[in-house]
């Protein structure tokens, strides 16, 4: 946590929370009662509205999420979007954003990469990981844990087993881990343990 942004969450008028019971611990831990309001996937199409309309009456609003950056993978696009358009002013602040740092501990080339976040669950799930085949710049991956060992087993069958990976979870937290190898090795590993924490996979692009 950075000083600005304890500065930032001390001044707003509110905060959009992805999950308020989590962020109210962080809240509590830096003396922080501004009000606290869900806002989540399932809720935001709902509320843009009127957020929008405090913004433009003069309120000041933050966003936050559990385990990232607002916008990726997370709630917070709408919002920007439509602030945006209302010539309101947006400011992100740097913060922790788990696709960076496992890009780099990954030892795969990180001078173009591809972001593709969550892969589809169900409706264009095959279709996008075929599409992984031809894909010459490294590849980045959001995946549940309970996810993970099925998601190494269809890029398997699609790119082989001897392409490069690297799967890191809880990146800056406590139990930290960052497994490389072949899609064979590192298949093997997963299928061994029980997976826990928030999932990035980086993939090697094809030479």
């Amino acid at each position: 946590m950075t000083y600005r942004g304890i500065e930032v969450l001390k001044a707003v008028d509110l905060i959009l929370a992805e999950d308020t019971r989590t962020s109210r611990v962080l809240l509590q831990h830096y003396g922080i009662d501004t009000p606290l309001q869900s806002y989540h996937i399932f809720n935001e199409h709902q509320t843009v509205a009127s957020l929008v309309e405090r913004l433009k009456a003069g309120a000041t609003i933050a966003v936050v999420t559990d385990a990232g950056t607002p916008g990726i993978s997370d709630p917070g696009f709408l919002l920007v979007r439509e602030a945006v358009k209302e010539g309101i002013e947006v400011e992100c602040l740097p913060g922790a954003t788990a696709f960076v740092p496992a890009l780099v501990d990954s030892g795969l080339p990180c001078d173009r990469f591809t972001f593709l976040g969550f892969l589809p669950h169900k409706k264009g799930r095959q279709t996008a990981i075929r599409a992984l085949a031809e894909e010459e710049r490294t590849m980045i991956i959001y995946e549940s844990p309970y996810r993970l060992v099925k998601l190494l087993e269809e890029v398997v069958a699609v790119l082989g087993e001897t392409r490069r990976v690297s799967v890191s979870r809880e990146i800056s937290k406590l139990h930290a881990e960052t497994v490389r190898g072949t899609l064979a090795e590192v298949l093997a590993h997963f299928k061994e343990k029980n997976v826990k924490g928030e999932i990035v996979v980086v993939l090697s692009g094809k030479e």
